[in-house]
């Protein structure tokens, strides 16, 4: 059986005991588990542990399941990342990794903490009324910290698209999603060649970054966790889902918090107000910063549409999000044309 995306898999509460007994050994046994839903690519559940341990396992797509590009290697790429930001971002809450293992049967799993509190997405569905600002500032916080952490090169780590130069590495970057377009039969507004001409035109911004900063990317409301303080204010309680992370510009990680807007029309955001509340140097948001956002926010969408097949989603059964990522695209496609 498959679960909601090709990539996911249907399991049983066997499964998971089978799983964790390999992480743990037989003295350690499942009392309760469960589903975890939000995500689209690995499948994930939470189990309560007899010794009293909540834990999160996340199970990879099973070997010979067709992925896009970056995503190989997706579940060892965020056991390096947790354990990286804890060992050198420790103030940013990451869940701790407690086991990362491969078995013939099942493949590639991790198991980590559980860490309270339920992400922005799922709040906002259940309709829960919070003050939601204070986490958001907490999270411009945290990733002013996260990006603090240099890397060796721009872009992804192991055999991944990246290069010795942010330019080099972004153009690899997108060039990996057009040949995902080709394989998944995904059409899309832009020719390889204007998408190359707009990254020409814009390279002296891209340019202007030295320094690979460590991303975590995928910050949008579904993977950010909060609690309520005393207040009935929402605070930071965990980051999680780090495996798309990356080294590059920290511009690109201000694009999927404030997801489908402009993170430059809002300067008093919380986000940016937490951010800059942190950062070492002043955060300009110039005519420099706002053509590398537009190239973000492209690069956002472009990977957006070309997943979709890979998720089982298609036009016709998903035509609303179509649409949306479509006029995005366009958006951004004639703003970088012009600037």
């Amino acid at each position: 059986m498959s679960g909601v995306s090709p990539t996911q898999r249907s399991l049983t509460s066997a499964d998971v005991a089978y799983l964790l007994d390999a992480s743990f050994g037989p003295d350690t046994r499942v009392r309760d588990c469960g589903p975890l839903s939000g995500g689209g690519f690995a499948t994930v559940w939470w189990a309560l542990l007899d010794d009293g341990r909540r834990v999160v396992l996340k199970l990879a797509p099973p070997s010979g399941t067709p992925l896009l590009r970056y995503e190989r290697g997706l579940c060892a790429a965020e056991d390096r990342y947790f354990r990286l930001v804890a060992q050198r971002a420790p103030q940013v809450p990451v869940p701790p990794v407690l086991w990362h293992g491969t078995d013939p049967a099942y493949g590639e799993w991790l198991v980590t903490e559980m860490l309270p509190g339920r992400s922005l997405f799922d709040l906002a569905e259940a309709g829960v009324a919070v003050d939601d600002g204070p986490v958001r500032y907490d999270l411009g916080v945290a990733l002013a910290t996260l990006h603090t952490v240099t890397g060796e090169r721009f872009g992804y780590d192991g055999d991944r698209a990246s290069g010795p130069t942010w330019r080099e590495a972004f153009t690899a970057m997108l060039d990996e999603f057009l040949a995902d377009a080709v394989d998944w039969d995904v059409r899309l507004p832009v020719t390889p060649e204007r998408l190359h001409a707009l990254v020409g035109r814009h390279a002296d911004v891209l340019d202007e970054v030295r320094r690979p900063a460590l991303l975590h990317f995928d910050c949008w409301d579904g993977n950010v966790l909060a609690t309520p303080d005393g207040d009935a204010r929402l605070r930071l309680s965990g980051l999680v889902d780090g495996e798309r992370f990356f080294y590059g510009d920290p511009l690109l990680d201000l694009v999927s918090p404030l997801l489908f807007r402009r993170v430059e029309d809002e300067p008093e955001h919380p986000v940016l107000r937490g951010y800059r509340a942190t950062v070492a140097e002043p955060l300009v948001l110039d005519a420099s910063a706002r053509r590398r956002l537009g190239l973000y926010r492209l690069h956002l969408y472009l990977l957006m549409t070309v997943e979709m097949p890979s998720r089982g989603m298609t036009p016709q059964s998903h035509p609303e999000r179509h649409k949306q990522l479509a006029a995005l695209l366009d958006e951004e496609l004639a703003a970088l044309a012009t600037s």
